[in-house]
């Protein structure tokens, strides 16, 4: 069953689907960590027990992604979801019958960053698909996904967590309160995000962040993008091995004389996985120098209460001191134009040291 007491709109579109017949395409969108991608996989689920000799069974292998009427897609490309994604794992299997079950279940994460030739060779199965498919298409960006393919999907909204529900799902992890609520506010909503801030690197990545905001502010010059990038390589790393793994224990049942045609393919895989972690976490501490920026100018502005960084009051106090509001959303600006940039594919090392360099002259006193 699907537990979506928080999500209205989407417990009523996906329970009527349960309850009767499914559209052939929904598309769940949200913020990131509204439980879109679990919902997927427990709706996916339901659907393909309906019928089975041991409906558990079918949930469980679902839940576990061994189920082989249900597949999940992932763009591969570095910043986009590319025709090769869709063409075989889906245009493709979508032609044949289910292998046991009674429908198979494709399901499509980041529809936003399918491109035109992506999209057009996954249109005419959205537009006429096999009575047997269902499809299921997951954004957290609704603008950006292709009118061409959210027209022909039924759409099934998710509301995003409030502060004090996410930092109340911390806190049942075992963060300290004070920093729970910090994270919650940070993560503007983002569940992930959230979760990412306050578990693992999370701490030294806002502390790297931190640290790049309150530089200019306290007329440091001791290069603190540095340590931004090094968390932003480490991700990449962590990114890039975990391919790599998947690439060894698959050679273990390949032939030899596919090796290399194997390792090839994982070879770009693993370099745009982990292009594709490494602009992530520098987007994530840039967001996060933003918003210390911002928390400054509210506290500037007389406004302490606004801040984000709750746990960083006394901090935030010693930075806004005889600062301009204005100079201070001057420099979020600066933060946010930088953010655009790395979806271009720029040096992220001079990116990050043009940013220092602008701060300061804007935030100069």
């Amino acid at each position: 069953m699907l537990a979506l007491d928080a999500h209205p709109h989407a417990r009523a579109v996906l329970g009527a689907a349960l309850s009767g017949e499914p559209a052939h395409a929904y598309l769940l969108h949200g913020p990131a960590g509204a439980g879109k991608r679990e919902t997927a996989r427990a709706f996916a689920g339901e659907l393909l027990a309906r019928g089975a000799r041991d409906p558990g069974s079918a949930r469980a292998r679902a839940a576990h992604g061994a189920h082989p009427d249900l597949t999940w897609v992932t763009p591969s490309g570095a910043h986009e979801m590319l025709r090769r994604d869709v063409e075989e794992a889906v245009v493709a299997a979508a032609a044949h019958t289910p292998f046991e079950a009674t429908r198979r279940v494709f399901v499509l994460e980041r529809a936003d960053t399918m491109n035109d030739e992506a999209a057009n060779a996954l249109l005419k199965t959205l537009e006429e698909p096999p009575p047997y498919v269902v499809l299921v298409l997951l954004t957290d960006r609704l603008t950006q996904v292709l009118p061409t393919i959210a027209s022909r999907c039924q759409p099934v909204r998710f509301d995003a967590l409030g502060p004090g529900a996410l930092a109340q799902k911390l806190q049942s992890q075992g963060v300290p309160p004070e920093t729970a609520e910090a994270c919650a506010r940070l993560s503007l909503g983002d569940g992930e995000k959230a979760l990412a801030l306050a578990l693992g690197d999370g701490p030294a990545l806002r502390a790297a962040a931190e640290a790049l905001a309150r530089a200019p502010l306290q007329g440091r010059r001791d290069r603190p993008w540095e340590a931004l990038l090094e968390r932003s390589k480490a991700r990449g790393a962590a990114a890039r091995a975990e391919v790599e793994a998947a690439l060894a224990e698959e050679l273990q049942y390949l032939p030899k004389k596919e090796h290399r045609r194997r390792e090839t393919e994982y070879g770009e895989r693993a370099r745009r996985a982990q292009r594709r972690a490494e602009t992530g976490a520098l987007d994530h501490a840039l967001q996060l120098a933003g918003l210390w920026l911002r928390d400054v100018g509210a506290v500037a502005a007389g406004a302490p209460e606004l801040a984000f960084n709750a746990d960083r009051a006394a901090e935030l106090a010693a930075d806004a001191e005889g600062r301009s509001p204005t100079a201070l959303r001057a420099a979020q600006e600066l933060v946010d134009d930088t953010r655009a940039r790395l979806q271009v594919n720029v040096g992220f090392e001079l990116a990050c040291e043009a940013l220092a360099f602008r701060l300061e002259e804007t935030l100069a006193t």
